[in-house]
């Protein structure tokens, strides 16, 4: 079928209730670009306000119901033909109406969906679509709202090619050949049987036919019929996350009853040729070679833009990811857009999709759990329809931190999705994302008496569940990990950990050793875990063959959850870390902060991972030094790469470094305060207790006396300068691309001055407009829609979105700061 974008000529409103409109004036609809997302323009609401809000959980931003229309026109001559309106994800619990007749609806937000359109269509005139979205204290993280990723108009023949209907596997790979499968569905929506020729092309990035097949199929009326051509590639490229070679297929459908017969349909999808392998004494293998997963769990959200889905945002994302040492990313806790897929096969990046955050049990007042029963063989169904094409995805997920997995009826949910997503696609592997606390949590106060009667006797043992429940006070991610080793977990959750290929645990690394022994052929990886640890999951990575990787909560900061990672310190007002309050707006625990700006726990990390033999110098503030640091283990130090802290001149502040060398020294403007053993038995880390004094912080590594890196900061002087980094001289006009400029505030000699923050404004002109607009603040009542922002550690982001083909003027300009311009090519 014909595919065409239907992102634009959109409107929107928040929905007015039409008795209301009679006695007053209507909302207006606005003129929106699609994607969009409706919440992220609506203004934050505190915790005393008088409208519905999300609280914390949704960074206080209201929910409510949101209408979208759009006015489209379709001609006389596509009387007859199929017309499909696609949906990839409609925020949450879509309805669909055309020319005011109900088309179709999808309860859940992550799914792609279509609405079989021409039946409702007026052919030869306007036609009208309204689209309505609700998103209501539905989520623990911000969702957003609306038609936040993209759409299309499909338009075919009676007799064409299924949408989502070329299916590609690679089940037979090896050096000389690839056996590539293609299962193309043909469907016939006429009243006639019709035969149809299958001409089907495998081609290589650069567009050369690599291997061809042709055949006939015989379509009866309202009978799809499946088309399977086996076809062998000759020295295959292999698609890998060092050497990602991406493959097109090409099937063309050709009327065979015509002289010559005449095109009727075609489709192109990409796939790559790459084979995977599973057991306990390799791990996974990828085209024969063990992989293991240096993971992060991302959400949805892109920071200033909010949950809208632009295709470029995706790939940058991607792109910096992978940069940062990670290969896989677990989405979390929903299906991956079809961007972000994209971007993953393009860059070489692994994925783990997952399918649900609940099934039966709520988490939130009204969320999916409400819908699943009657939805969820549906929603499995796009998932796998959306994902089977591309090679970035290795597993797939049937939940995350399901409290039903702890029970024998939650097992049976489990079973049933296990065998769903076999069904559909057995070529990957099914996880699910346990929280083993959760799976007992009805067992907790049990356990908690136990471990009161157990106290002091208590062995220590792993599976002692007494003796673990004793840590829950004082810590809870030591908490939850002690629990993970209890036999009642162990009992508990071995009918869930049987469905699956591979048993996710989140936070759950005690057990990892321990079901080596316990169940032999378990597969272990860790979906989820805290990002200071990440030295010990590791460790335990290396070690055991069946643990084959780890994925830390966060890879990207996001919006919602607010203040998860925050550094605290305990005082005598708060003598126990409090929950985030307004305005706080992230959850403050990513390895990159929303803007993509890497933080001092992603150097680290990359450290551990093996990728870096340069020391890294962070530098804790000042003005917390001496206090009781408090932070959830969600939470790295209170540090940033700055050594620039005006008005702390002579103050006491501690120096950390990264490194994996045998010792690390540190010099303060050329002498030496002394050096520290470092590497994996220190846990990669040294801190030097030291007084502030501008001027130049070195750190050198040392193995076996001979240096090895050396990393400096330098502190920053007056004056301040603005400057302006684009990502991209050259965007394109359409397909979701963007340019992202990042704005610092810098010295004379190009130092980041992280101390003198101020308002920077923008002013976008030309064929483009100012689509987002944020710094990584964790806490602010800024919008990201206004052009007027205060920069954060020196740093903000500017996000323009091409109109049309020409340039991209952009004006900066900040208190005390020489006014800048930057211009971005559209062709």
């Amino acid at each position: 079928m014909i595919r065409v974008s239907f992102n634009d000529g959109w409107q929107a409103r928040p929905k007015v209730n039409p008795f209301a409109e009679l006695s007053g004036p209507a909302a207006p609809f606005e003129d929106v670009t699609i994607p969009h997302d409706a919440m992220i323009g609506q203004s934050r609401v505190a915790p005393d306000g008088e409208v519905t809000r999300e609280g914390g959980a949704g960074a206080y931003f209201p929910g409510g119901v949101f209408e979208y229309r759009k006015a489209f026109f379709i001609p006389e001559e596509c009387r007859g033909k199929r017309i499909l309106i696609e949906f990839e994800g409609v925020y949450r619990d879509a309805t669909v109406h055309i020319n005011g007749d109900y088309a179709g609806q999808r309860p859940y937000g992550y799914s792609h969906f279509r609405i079989d359109a021409d039946r409702f269509l007026r052919f030869g005139q306007d036609n009208e679509i309204r689209v309505e979205a609700r998103a209501h204290e539905d989520s623990r993280w911000y969702t957003g709202a609306g038609i936040y990723r993209d759409t299309w108009i499909l338009t075919g023949e009676v007799v064409h090619i299924a949408p989502d209907g070329v299916r590609v596997t690679t089940p037979d790979v090896d050096a000389e050949r690839a056996v590539v499968e293609v299962a193309t569905t043909v469907a016939n929506d006429s009243l006639a049987i019709r035969t149809v020729d299958v001409v089907t092309e495998v081609r290589s990035a650069t567009g050369t036919v690599l291997a061809s097949a042709a055949s006939k199929a015989t379509v009866m009326p309202g009978e799809p019929a499946t088309v399977r051509t086996r076809l062998y590639v000759r020295d295959p490229a292999l698609w890998s996350t060092d050497s990602p070679a991406v493959h097109t297929c090409a099937v063309r459908l050709r009327d065979a009853g015509g002289e010559g017969g005449r095109d009727v349909d075609t489709e192109t999808v990409t796939f790559g040729i790459r084979s995977l392998r599973l057991d306990p004494v390799h791990g996974l293998r990828v085209n024969g070679e063990t992989v293991k997963l240096r993971g992060a769990c991302v959400h949805h959200d892109n920071g200033p833009l909010g949950a809208a889905t632009f295709a470029r945002a995706e790939e940058r994302r991607v792109q910096l990811l992978k940069d940062a040492g990670f290969n896989a990313i677990r989405m979390s806790h929903h299906p991956m857009s079809k961007a972000m897929l994209n971007a993953c096969d393009r860059t070489g990046m692994l994925v783990v999709d997952e399918a649900f955050d609940m099934w039966t049990s709520a988490k939130s007042g009204f969320d999916y759990s409400l819908h699943f029963p009657e939805w969820w063989e549906r929603d499995i169904e796009a998932m796998i329809a959306k994902d089977v094409n591309h090679p970035s995805v290795i597993m797939y997920s049937i939940g995350n931190e399901i409290p039903e997995a702890g029970t024998a009826v939650g097992a049976v949910w489990g079973r049933r999705l296990a065998e769903k997503v076999r069904l559909l696609d057995g070529t990957r592997y099914v996880t699910n994302a346990v929280n083993n606390m959760l799976a007992v949590m009805s067992e907790l106060p049990a356990l908690m008496r136990k471990g009161r009667e157990t106290g002091a006797e208590a062995t220590g043992d792993a599976a002692d569940e007494g003796a673990g429940i004793n840590t829950l006070m004082a810590d809870v991610g030591d908490a939850m990990n002690a629990i993970s080793a209890s036999e009642l977990v162990t009992q508990r959750t071995q009918e869930s950990y049987g469905v699956l290929d591979v048993a996710g645990m989140n936070y759950s690394d005690s057990r990892y050793a321990l079901d080596r022994d316990l169940f032999p052929d378990r597969i272990v990886l860790g979906t989820e875990t805290f990002p200071s640890r990440i030295d010990t999951y590791w460790r335990l990575v290396r070690q055991h063959d069946h643990v084959i990787g780890d994925f830390t909560w966060t890879g990207w900061d996001y919006l919602g959850e607010v203040g998860l990672g925050r550094p605290q310190y305990l005082t005598p007002d708060t003598p126990t870390p409090t929950q985030a309050a307004y305005p706080h707006l992230t959850a403050d625990c990513g390895d990159l902060d929303i803007t993509g700006h890497r933080r001092p726990v992603s150097y680290y990390r990359e450290i551990v991972f093996g990728l870096r033999a340069q020391p890294y110098l962070a530098v804790q503030r000042p003005e917390h030094h001496g206090k009781t640091f408090a932070g959830m283990p969600w939470a790295w130090t209170d540090s940033i790469a700055s050594w620039t802290w005006p008005g702390h001149e002579g103050s006491p502040v501690i120096v950390e470094v990264y490194s994996d060398a045998d010792e690390v020294e540190l010099l303060l403007n050329g002498r030496s305060l002394g050096r520290i053993p470092m590497g994996e038995d220190h846990r990669y880390r040294a801190e030097f207790d030291t007084v502030y004094e501008p001027g130049e912080l070195l750190a050198i590594a040392y193995r076996g006396g001979v240096e090895t890196g050396r990393d400096l900061l330098r502190s920053a002087t007056e004056p301040v300068l603005l400057s302006a980094e684009a990502d991209r001289e050259i965007i394109r006009p359409r397909g979701g691309d963007l340019v992202h400029v990042a704005l610092t505030l810098r010295d004379a000699d190009g130092t980041l001055h992280t101390a003198a923050d101020r308002e920077v404004t923008v002013d976008v002109s030309g064929d483009g407009v100012l689509q987002g607009f944020g710094s990584a603040a964790p806490a602010t009542e800024e919008r990201f829609d206004s052009p007027v922002r205060r920069t954060y550690e020196g740093r903000a982001l500017v996000v323009l979105r091409p109109t049309g083909i020409g340039k991209i003027d952009l004006r900066a300009t900040a208190p005390g700061c020489e006014p800048l311009e930057i211009v971005i090519g559209v062709e």
